[in-house]
């Protein structure tokens, strides 16, 4: 069952490496960002992608949500988190080579948990990208709901859940 407005959203545990301004390239140990503990009392984006470097997510999503990402939190959004079905390393380097500095934090959920948990996953075999990636997705969450969930029909469309369109609902 996938996730809609109004409901909880579910708790997970996903990884990510801090960004390290006096050192960009250091692989620092990995932190837990726990969807329970971390999201309670704040308003918090949270965008999926299929797959970091991928062609979509690198050239259109991730650079307007990184080049967007002041005027979002101006909008009172305490943090902006980007996952993938990627692991944590794989979103440090990507978000290194994007520029995202720590406007947003690159999360890897390699092991599907919150793709299963909000029903927002998709088969990419036919892509030879697997049998389980997150969907392309972006969501408002205040204080753990759901506020507003957008799925694009299509995951190499980037319409309904672009950084213009998140902002015109905050």
């Amino acid at each position: 069952m996938t996730i809609k407005a109004g409901d909880e959203f579910p708790q997970v545990q996903l990884k990510y490496i801090p960004f390290n301004a006096a050192n960009p390239d250091a692989c620092l140990s990995p932190q837990v960002l726990d969807t329970k503990k971390d999201f309670a009392g704040k308003k918090v984006v949270v965008v999926g992608v299929p797959g970091a470097f991928t062609p979509t997510c690198s050239a259109q999503h991730l650079p307007a949500y990184v080049a967007k990402a002041d005027e979002i939190k101006a909008k009172g959004v305490d943090l902006i988190v980007f996952t993938s079905s990627n692991d944590f390393f794989v979103l440090s380097a990507w978000g290194n080579s994007a520029g995202v500095k720590d406007k947003i934090i690159m999360a890897g959920d390699a092991n599907g948990d919150l793709g299963r948990a909000t029903g927002l996953s998709m088969d990419f075999s036919k892509f030879g990208l697997g049998p389980q990636r997150l969907t392309r997705f972006a969501a408002v969450i205040d204080d753990g709901k759901v506020e507003h969930l957008f799925t694009e029909p299509d995951p190499s469309d980037v319409t309904v859940t672009s950084a213009d369109n998140l902002l015109s609902v905050l």
